[in-house]
């Protein structure tokens, strides 16, 4: 009857990976019999047992045997009757190297050994030193899913734990290591990221079965999700974001699905540093675009520019901050940089008198770049609703009859509504407001400017200085066609094709404008989408570098567009993947949310500490992130692994395209 049972429940796993644990017992039982050490992967016995942990005892045989058994390693923990029971295993990695009963008399036969200098020890004596205890951390259990068998299934916990002497423990071959490592993950588009790498050292390795074990990743996992990348600078972050880009072009190949935007700051996505140095834009010509502040000899790319005259309150800021980073600290000149310019929206809510007033200080700002030599499309510009209500044109200051009159004397110009028109009007008013000693109801019989206003036209005027003429050194910045490229933009994204935005020789400032420009556009459009049902499969993916600028720990505005992109980005099908070498740089709230992560060498044990406070799976492996600095070697979780996996990335080196 027993055997009728067991054919019964091998036939309905026949089909499921969990068989694979059996043929390894199996062989493993065969191998024992015939004394057959060499293959044999038997590692010792437990001591001691819990739901969290495993103590288990072997020796140097067993260890030799199998090549060795570095710390962060896995290994297998069977029940020692399982040919009994229906196949499952409890995954171990091994943590230290602990005390056994008899450690004591050990270090006693080891001094008295040494202190006699014994040549030889007997073969008693040999066998008794030879013994040793490893801790290790329960990670949880395979066995096949009982929905489904012929799915495997993994969980964080195991179901039962008896006594010690009831269990055996191996370290898998090959093809069980591939089922650990990859068993789990999703079956539909899977992209290899690189090889299981279990240790920093190379010493050996040849006897080690994890160095030909692939590790896939399923880009399911990266669409709509956020990844982290953390890490010390020039040891792979920006080479796995590579990967992933790449897989995510490579999987959508046929469906087009998803959209990347690449926020390039160094220019290594878009440019090729050498020969040999492939760029993502270079290998995928026909799906990646590529929008450049200046345009490098070797990249084609579209023009991405500011226009400074229509986008006035955010360019008026980034012309503050360009001039304070200049050095330029006249008091003149930190005035100017210390008016805030009101916004299109907040002009909307205001009445006749304050919009007035708005129109007039922007037409200010309007006035010192043209005196800059910022050129400007005027037609457009007449053109903006923003800027015209009732009387009040987007090109005249219009000032009333009665007080030009004031400023002009008897001969009082007719008006000229241009930009040219209003730096001559400004002059005028300026030169009469100087002459009656600063005081505005001398000059002009009231009130006409408020105190933002002649901070902006003591800067067009200066009583001594370049006034304007230093903002010349930003014209680079500027385009007075630029504006419809995040049109464009979004709908190459739509289309499914990478957007490299090379950011490489802007200011901060500048990188922060796109990013906050672009951001938003994305999240507007994929929000639009899911409220007219329109998402289906469809996302978008950003990728942000020098992440902890977008995501400050301590940001007291949780309701900017990176906020909303931690808490709401899976509902509009918007994921990421953000970069930066330390995690207690990064808002908790997005750590929190954060799916995916990749995780190379950290510095402190206080960044490891903010990692395993924020996602507990890396509880146990800090001292190997702190200690591994080989670049590439990445401690990896997704959301199809349960559990870090320790990976050696592949590096990015694809064909150039045709």
């Amino acid at each position: 009857m027993a055997s009728i049972v067991e054919m019964v429940d091998n036939s309905s796993i026949q089909n499921n990976p969990i068989r694979k644990v059996k043929e390894f017992i199996d062989k493993q039982n065969q191998y024992k019999s015939i004394g057959d050490v060499e293959h044999w992967r038997f590692v010792g016995y437990v001591l001691d047992i819990s739901y969290e942990s495993a103590q288990i005892i072997t020796n140097d045989t067993y260890k030799i045997a199998v090549g060795g058994i570095p710390r962060g390693s896995f290994l297998i923990l069977v029940p020692a009757n399982f040919d009994k029971v229906q196949p499952h295993f409890t995954l171990l990695r091994v943590k230290e190297i602990c005390a056994t009963p008899l450690s004591q008399q050990v270090q006693q036969t080891y001094f008295e050994m040494h202190k006699r200098s014994m040549p030889e020890l007997d073969i008693w004596t040999q066998a008794d030193l030879q013994w040793g205890s490893l801790r290790c951390d329960t990670l949880g259990m395979f066995y096949a899913d009982p929905n489904n068998v012929n799915k495997l299934a993994f969980s964080g916990d195991v179901n039962n734990v008896v006594s010690a002497h009831r269990y055996e423990v191996y370290a898998p071959d090959e093809e069980l290591l591939n089922l650990i490592v990859n068993g789990t993950v999703k079956n539909e588009l899977q992209e290899e990221i690189g090889h299981l790498r279990t240790m920093e050292c190379m010493f050996g390795v040849n006897r080690q079965e994890s160095g030909n074990i692939p590790v896939k990743i399923s880009m399911r996992d990266f669409m709509g999700c956020r990844t982290a990348m953390f890490g010390k600078t020039r040891l792979g972050k920006s080479n796995v974001v590579k990967l992933i880009a790449q897989g995510m072009l490579d999987a959508t190949k046929e469906t087009k699905n998803v959209g990347q935007l690449i926020f390039d700051i160094n220019g290594e996505y878009a440019n090729d540093s050498d020969q040999d140095n492939v760029s993502l834009r270079s290998a995928n010509p026909e799906r990646c675009e590529v929008y450049a502040l200046t345009q490098r000899p070797n990249t084609p790319s579209k023009q991405l520019k500011l226009n400074f005259y229509e986008n006035a309150s955010s360019c008026k800021d980034i012309l503050g901050t360009l001039l304070s980073n200049a050095g330029r600290s006249a008091i003149y000149v930190t005035s100017f940089a210390s008016v805030v310019l009101p916004t299109p929206e907040e002009m909307d809510e205001m009445d006749m008198r304050e919009k007035i007033h708005a129109i007039r200080r922007i037409q200010i700002y309007w006035a010192i770049l043209r005196e800059a030599g910022f050129a400007a499309d005027e037609g457009k510009l007449r053109t903006l609703r923003f800027m015209n209500t009732n009387n009040v044109k987007a090109l005249d200051p219009h000032f009333s009859d009665e007080i030009r009159k004031k400023v002009y004397g008897s001969s009082v110009p007719d008006r000229v509504p241009s930009l040219e028109g209003m730096v001559d009007e400004f002059r005028e008013f300026m030169r009469c407001y100087r002459d009656n000693n600063e005081d505005q109801k001398a000059a002009f019989g009231k009130e006409v400017f408020e105190k933002d206003d002649i901070l902006l036209l003591e800067f067009l005027f200066p009583k001594s200085g370049r006034g304007p003429a230093m903002l010349s050194q930003f014209k680079m910045y500027h385009s007075e066609k630029a504006g419809d490229f995040v049109k464009d933009i979004i709908a190459s994204l739509n289309d499914g094709k990478t957007v490299i935005l090379d950011l490489g020789n802007a200011n901060d400032s500048i990188r922060q404008y796109f990013s906050d420009l672009l951001s938003m556009a994305v999240f507007r459009e994929q929000e639009t989408k899911f409220v007219s049902n329109g998402l289906g499969d469809n996302y978008i993916e950003l990728y942000f570098e020098e992440a902890h600028n977008l995501f400050p720990p301590h940001a007291k505005d949780n309701k900017d567009v990176y906020s909303r992109f931690a808490k709401e980005g899976a509902k509009f099908h918007i994921g990421m993947v953000y970069s930066t070498q330390s995690p207690s740089t990064i808002s908790q709230e997005l750590l929190v949310q954060t799916e995916n992560f990749f995780v190379g060498h950290l510095a402190s044990t206080s960044e490891t500490s903010a990692l395993t406070k924020t996602q507990i799976a890396f509880d146990g492996v800090e001292e190997d992130i702190l200690r591994a600095k080989t670049p590439g070697y990445m401690r990896m979780l997704t959301m199809s692994n349960r559990f870090i996996i320790p990976v050696q990335a592949k590096l990015y080196s694809p064909k150039r395209g045709e």
